[in-house]
């Protein structure tokens, strides 16, 4: 277990709603001084236009504050599809794409480290190959997995592999699947498992495609080196896949929850590419590492659009995001753990 999931046992268990509707927001959970934070950096405002691609970012101290505080904007320009990792006291940033208002994206490479106490960010190594709408994951308090994603013009297989020690970046073992953006990913211990997203599909007479891709698979970490993955197949939660769903891995509880998502894959305002407008799911996949099943059950709320959850106590929360007819979200979405299964 982080030491933030730890030191969040006895935080207050009411939430103040986000400071502004937001989603596709990158999300993370620090421990500085004594004090716990929340953290929401970049993502897409509520009339979900490229001009409402932004870079702000909030921060929530779980110390009796009831209030979200305004922190410095990430620097460079707005973006959608980043994502964030808290490691100890800091906060890492990744890519993420800009949108133009001819719609054309191009994925960015840099990575900040956030620091809380001084609101500032430090510029790292940027990414060797760009992507946004990738798995990010830490291992060992130390390293970050950059797994799949898109880059400029199409999915890239690669695991990307950051020291946080040395800001040194390697390539692991690649993705063992189809390449895909969109797709969600969790780590307890050394093993992790990425499923779903969406794929491109390529067509002889007409412009190529994106169609969800209903898989999943696990990897081991070797223990002695960061960088090999021993990468196989695991089953299925369901058989049908859902794109941009948000998940976290509980190693306490030897569980990876995989939370809401949409089985039609859209670009970022909520309409498919197929032009249907994507539906947010009520569903909650639960993979037990020891049996390598999953259990799914339905939750009261269903949402979709997000980059990550996060832990409190016995709870998890889900930071913004898109409801039913694709309405940004302003709420702190609280999910109550179940008992573990024996």
């Amino acid at each position: 277990m982080s030491l933030f999931a730890l030191l969040l046992a006895t935080a207050p268990l009411s939430l103040p709603p986000m400071p502004e509707p937001v989603s596709n927001n990158a999300v993370a959970g620090v421990h500085v001084d004594g004090r716990n934070y929340l953290l929401s950096f970049n993502g897409l405002g509520s009339n979900k236009d490229h001009r409402d691609v932004h870079n702000r970012a909030w921060a929530l101290a779980l110390d009796g504050v009831s209030r979200w505080q305004s922190l410095a904007p990430v620097p460079g320009p707005g973006r959608l599809a980043s994502v964030a990792v808290g490691i100890g006291e800091s906060a890492y940033v990744f890519g993420g794409y800009t949108v133009a208002a001819d719609h054309s994206e191009v994925s960015l490479a840099d990575v900040w480290r956030f620091d809380v106490a001084s609101n500032r960010y430090t510029a790292l190594a940027p990414m060797p190959v760009p992507v946004d709408d990738a798995v990010a994951v830490a291992y060992q308090q130390r390293y970050l997995y950059l797994i799949s994603g898109w880059h400029n013009d199409g999915n890239v297989n690669l695991v990307q592999l950051y020291d946080t020690h040395t800001d040194r970046w390697q390539q692991a073992s690649p993705y063992p699947g189809t390449p895909v953006f969109g797709h969600a990913g969790a780590l307890a211990g050394n093993s992790l498992v990425v499923c779903d997203g969406a794929k491109v599909v390529y067509h002889d007479s007409r412009r190529r495609s994106f169609a969800a891709e209903p898989a999943c698979y696990r990897g081991e970490i070797d223990a002695d080196n960061p960088a090999r993955i021993d990468w196989r197949q695991a089953a299925h939660h369901s058989g049908v896949a859902r794109y941009r769903m948000a998940a976290i891995g509980l190693p306490e509880r030897g569980e990876l929850w995989f939370i809401g998502g949409t089985e039609t894959p859209y670009n970022y305002d909520g309409t498919g590419y197929d032009g249907i407008a994507a539906r947010p799911s009520d569903r909650i996949s639960v993979y037990e590492l020891a049996s390598g099943r999953w259990r799914n059950h339905q939750d009261a709320v269903a949402t979709m659009d997000h980059r990550g959850a996060l832990k409190l106590g016995q709870q998890l929360l889900i930071l913004g995001g898109m409801g039913p007819q694709q309405r940004v979200l302003d709420t702190v979405r609280q999910i109550p753990l179940s008992a573990p299964t024996p």
